[in-house]
């Protein structure tokens, strides 16, 4: 028995297989072993001899009524009956290269083809990396988020999230896999998984300056927030007058003695740890003032405690109204990564 085919006997028992109604792998072909094909490329190569004329009693593809009544068995119950054989038709459509879930994919492309709306199934054998929030809101949130139909908070307005995030961000996360007001379970995407509903918040909390991050809020408030790789991070701004002004408010033991220069304003930083919303004292934080007519010097903000709770400031002139770009970068002991974000502020 030979062992090699040429290019021309390989091509005549491909077209063989295919005139039968059935998928072969041949070399280099699309649809390789691992890959799972979609419903369409299955039918087009495996099932169309029978099901694109109805030969041998399949129900043909267009055909509403001969789809009905099998539609109604549900897509277990057909997959099971083309997986086992059934009738004329053999197992696995007479070619064990198909596989059991190219061949639930096949069927829910023919009964889409037939009148229905059956949801593609997922292929449970191997794991989906999760999306990214920003391709989760790109494919699915911005109809609304975007635009604030029907009372969304729009994507990176702070002040709209903040109150919807008082609780937390998991109360959050669950309230949108549940669905509430007018947003359906899980934004109407049935195919979202907890992990992308949770950054695609995060992403729209942050809006599109900031990456995506971890995890998400927690002791968090005041007007300025983002969260950032497991940390979140409240920024404020004080002139040193009002400072000056209010030495109850503003003690000398953590503000420092407020410069007299003109233009001077306390960029402060407060940190929280996301996993148990307590306070970070720990962390060295640099902070840059930039304007479009340029940046000025990097200065590490002095770590100090009111009421013990800790935070992080210093003084940077900020001369006229602006706006001014504050670029933050924080480090901790033991974690070898840099947390890079970014705020925009105007007098």
């Amino acid at each position: 028995m030979k062992t090699h085919l040429n290019s021309r006997r390989v091509l005549q028992l491909g077209t063989i297989a295919l005139a039968a109604g059935m998928l072969v792998n041949l070399p280099g072909a699309a649809g390789a072993p691992n890959e799972a094909r979609s419903g369409k490329a299955v039918v087009d190569a495996a099932c169309i001899a029978c099901h694109g004329s109805g030969a041998n009693g399949a129900p043909k593809i267009g055909d509403r009524k001969a789809w009905e009544k099998r539609t109604a068995q549900g897509l277990t119950s057909l997959s099971r009956n083309a997986i086992n054989g059934i009738r004329k038709m053999p197992p696995h459509g007479g070619n064990s290269g198909v596989t059991d879930f190219e061949i639930e994919r096949a069927i829910t492309y023919m009964v889409n083809q037939s009148g229905g709306d059956w949801i593609e199934p997922i292929d449970r054998s191997s794991a989906r990396s999760e999306r990214r929030g920003e391709q989760v809101v790109g494919l699915h949130c911005g109809k609304c988020h975007e635009t604030g139909a029907g009372g969304a908070p729009k994507t990176g307005d702070t002040a709209a999230w903040i109150p919807r995030l008082a609780l937390g961000l998991d109360p959050l996360v669950r309230s949108a896999i549940n669905g509430h007001g007018g947003m359906p379970s899980r934004g109407g995407s049935a195919n979202l998984t907890d992990a992308e509903m949770r950054a695609a918040i995060v992403y729209m909390f942050n809006g599109s300056a900031a990456p995506p991050a971890r995890v998400g809020v927690a002791g968090a408030s005041g007007p300025n927030l983002r969260i950032v790789e497991g940390m979140t991070i409240n920024f404020g701004v004080v002139s040193a007058d009002a400072i000056r002004a209010n030495a109850n408010q503003y003690p000398k033991s953590v503000y420092g003695a407020a410069p007299e220069m003109p233009d001077q304003y306390y960029v402060t930083v407060s940190l929280f740890d996301a996993d148990n919303g307590k306070r970070i004292g720990d962390a060295v934080v640099k902070a840059r003032v930039s304007t479009a007519a340029g940046a000025g010097p990097e200065k590490t903000l002095q770590a100090n405690a009111l009421a013990n709770a800790p935070s992080y400031g210093n003084y940077f002139a900020m001369a006229g109204s602006g706006p001014f770009q504050v670029a933050l970068r924080i480090t901790r002991p033991g974690k070898p990564d840099v947390i890079q974000t970014q705020f925009n502020f105007a007098h």
